[in-house]
C-alpha cells in the first residue's frame, strides 16, 4: 500500500488522556489507516515530528466562526491554532432560521456582527437550506451546527417584545426547533443576557428545550448571568436541562465575573457535580483569559432593548431616557447582568468600532476615552459611542480572576474552547482589536497552563481540547488518535506552543502548530495555512 501521509518519529497524544507513546501514524482516503511502532511502507508525503506531539485535531464546542464563513472560509486564526473541528451557532445566535417577516430585524442583528462595509447574502429561509449553502461553500473546518434560540424567538416566537409567547408562537417555535434537528442540528443554543432572549422566562425556554429531548440532542447555554447572579443562573439552566428531559446541557464559557464573585465557581462546580450525580450529563466550557467580549450595548437594560437596535437608538436620542438609564445603571435598579456597575467603566475596553470618528480609541477603556474626549462622563462616552456607531461596537471587559479560572480549568466538568471566531491579519476580517482568544485559545492552554504553569497534564489538556468534547458532541470517529477514525490531526512542537495575541495586538499567529490535517488533508504546513478546504458540514442522525 502506498499511503497519503506517514507520520514518524513523534509521540502520540490520542486524546484519551493516556499516556502519550511513540509511535507512526499513517493516512490514507482522508482516515487513520494504520498505527504502528515503526510504518516503512511508501507514503506521498513523510513528515517527520521527531520532539514533536501527535494530537488529534482541537475541537472548538463553543464558537462564533459561523458569522465570518459566509465572508472568508478560511478561518484564518483558528486553523492555525489547531481546530479542526467547531460548533457553531451558539450563545442563541445562528444564521437560521428566517422568517420574511421579520427578515429586516434579523438583518439588522446580523450586519451587527459583520465587519464595516460587508453585507451577508441571507438567501435560505430553514436551517436545513443554510446548512446546504454552508456546504457549497465550503471551509478550512469541519462545522458542528448548533440552532439558536434567538433567530427562533425572532423567526417565530414575540420576537423582542418583552412578554410571553402565545401558544399559537410556542408551536411555532417548537416546529422551528424540531426543522433544525431534523436537518442535523447537535441541539439549541441560548443567549439569556441578550435581547431578545433575554425576555424569555424559563418556562419559555423549557417549552423548546423538550423538542431538543424528543432528538436527545444538547442544551448550549450562555446563561443568564455570569456575575452577581452566577449561582441562580446555574440553577436555572440544569432546571432547563432537567424538566425539558434534555439531560445533556453545555455551560459556555463558565466564569465568575466581577470581583465581588470572584471564587463563586467553588460553588457552581459542586452544583454541577450534583447535577451529574443525579445521571444528569451536565458540562462547561472555559477559554483561558480574564476578559470576556460582547458588544457594547449590552450593558443597556433589557427595557432599552425592546423593539430592536432602531428602538434603543431613538430611546437614547431622548435625553429624560438618557438620565433615567444612568440612574437605573448606576443604582442597580435593573434585573440584568450589570457591567458598568459591577466591573466599572475603567475595566470595559473598546474593540472595535466601524467608523473614523472613534477608531483612535479602539483598545481604550471607556474612563480613558472620557477624558480624552473630555466629555462629561462615562455613561455620555456610552451614550455618544451607541449612537454614532448605530450599536455597532464591540468590548472586551476585565473581571476573571486567575483562582476561577484554574479552579473551571482543571474541573472534571469543563472543555477548552475559543467563544471566538475565524479573522485574519488581512482583508475585511482584520478589522478592530478582537479578543486574542480569536487566535490563542488552544496554544496558550498548551504553553501557559500546560508547559509553564503545570496546571494541566500534557494529556489531560489535550483530553480536553478533544476526546471530551467529541464524546459530548457524539462525533463518529472524530476526536481520537485511533484507526479508521478520520484523520484530523495536530502536530504541534509542547516547547515552543504559544500564543502569540494580545489585547493590544491581537491580530498575530500562534507559534508552534506545525502541521494541521483536516479530514486528511494538509491545511496548515510548517506553520503555514494552505489553500485547502476540506471542512465538513456535520450533521447529527
Amino acid at each position: 500500500m502506498v499511503y497519503d501521509i506517514v507520520i514518524t518519529n513523534g509521540r502520540i497524544a490520542d486524546g484519551t488522556g493516556d499516556p502519550t507513546t511513540r509511535s507512526d501514524l499513517a493516512i490514507k482516503n482522508g482516515k487513520i489507516t494504520k498505527i504502528d511502532k515503526e510504518i516503512l511502507d511508501k507514503a506521498t508525503l513523510v513528515i517527520d515530528a521527531k520532539g514533536l506531539i501527535i494530537s488529534p485535531g482541537f475541537i472548538d464546542i463553543h464558537s462564533h466562526s459561523d458569522s465570518n464563513i459566509p465572508i472568508s472560509n478560511k478561518l484564518e486564526s483558528m486553523i492555525t491554532q489547531g481546530i479542526t473541528t467547531a460548533a457553531v451557532g451558539q450563545c442563541g445566535s445562528s444564521l437560521a432560521p428566517i422568517s420574511d417577516e421579520t427578515f429586516d430585524l434579523f438583518k439588522k442583528e446580523v450586519d451587527m456582527w459583520s465587519p464595516p462595509g460587508v453585507e451577508i447574502d441571507l438567501s435560505w429561509r430553514s436551517f436545513g437550506d443554510y446548512l446546504k449553502e454552508l456546504e457549497k461553500g465550503k471551509c478550512s473546518m469541519n462545522i458542528v451546527p448548533v440552532v439558536g434560540f434567538g433567530a427562533i424567538r425572532l423567526a417565530g416566537g414575540p420576537g423582542y417584545e418583552d412578554r410571553p409567547p402565545t401558544a399559537a408562537e410556542t408551536a411555532k417555535m417548537q416546529s422551528y426547533v424540531e426543522e433544525s434537528l431534523k436537518a442535523g442540528a447537535f441541539g439549541m443554543s441560548t443567549g439569556l443576557i441578550y435581547s431578545p432572549q433575554v425576555y424569555a422566562k424559563t418556562a419559555e425556554v423549557i417549552e423548546l428545550a423538550k423538542i431538543v429531548a424528543k432528538y436527545d440532542r444538547i442544551y448550549f447555554s450562555h446563561i443568564r448571568d455570569e456575575g452577581a447572579k452566577l449561582i441562580e443562573a446555574v440553577e436555572e439552566f440544569i432546571q432547563i436541562v432537567e424538566e425539558s428531559g434534555c439531560k445533556r446541557g453545555q455551560i459556555a464559557h463558565h466564569k465568575a465575573s466581577g470581583i465581588t464573585n470572584w471564587g463563586v465557581s467553588k460553588k457552581t462546580l459542586q452544583i454541577i457535580h450534583e447535577a451529574n450525580q443525579r445521571s444528569l450529563d451536565i458540562t462547561c466550557d472555559q477559554y483561558p483569559y480574564n476578559r470576556s467580549m460582547t458588544s457594547l450595548i449590552t450593558l443597556l437594560p433589557p427595557w432599552v432593548h425592546v423593539g430592536g437596535i432602531d428602538s434603543i437608538l431613538e430611546r437614547l436620542s431622548d435625553e429624560k431616557v438618557r438620565e433615567r438609564i444612568k440612574n437605573e445603571m448606576e443604582e442597580g435598579l435593573t434585573d440584568h447582568e450589570n457591567f458598568a456597575k459591577h466591573q466599572g467603566f475603567e475595566k470595559i475596553f473598546i474593540s472595535s468600532v466601524k467608523t473614523e470618528k472613534w477608531l483612535d480609541i479602539e483598545g481604550k477603556n471607556i474612563a480613558e476615552i472620557t477624558k480624552i474626549r473630555n466629555l462629561r462622563d462615562d455613561f455620555e462616552t456610552l451614550f455618544s459611542l451607541i449612537l454614532d456607531e448605530k450599536g455597532e461596537v464591540w468590548i472586551t471587559i476585565e473581571g476573571m480572576c486567575e483562582e476561577d479560572i484554574k479552579r473551571i480549568m482543571t474541573s472534571e466538568y469543563s472543555m477548552i474552547a475559543t467563544d471566538g471566531s475565524g479573522v485574519s491579519p488581512e482583508g475585511p476580517l482584520s478589522f478592530g482589536k478582537p479578543h486574542p482568544r480569536f487566535y490563542g485559545t488552544f496554544p496558550r492552554v498548551l504553553g501557559k497552563y500546560v508547559r509553564e504553569e503545570k496546571w494541566l497534564s500534557l494529556e489531560k489538556a489535550i483530553w480536553k481540547m478533544t476526546g471530551y468534547p467529541a464524546k459530548k458532541l457524539d462525533l463518529k470517529q472524530r476526536g481520537l488518535i485511533k484507526e479508521n477514525y478520520w484523520a484530523d490531526v495536530v502536530i504541534f512542537n509542547p516547547e515552543t506552543i504559544n500564543d502569540e495575541a494580545t489585547y493590544e495586538e491581537p491580530h498575530r499567529f500562534s507559534t508552534g502548530i506545525e502541521y494541521v490535517i483536516v479530514n486528511g488533508k494538509i491545511a496548515v504546513e510548517k506553520g503555514k495555512q494552505q489553500e485547502v478546504l476540506e471542512g465538513k458540514i456535520l450533521r447529527k442522525q
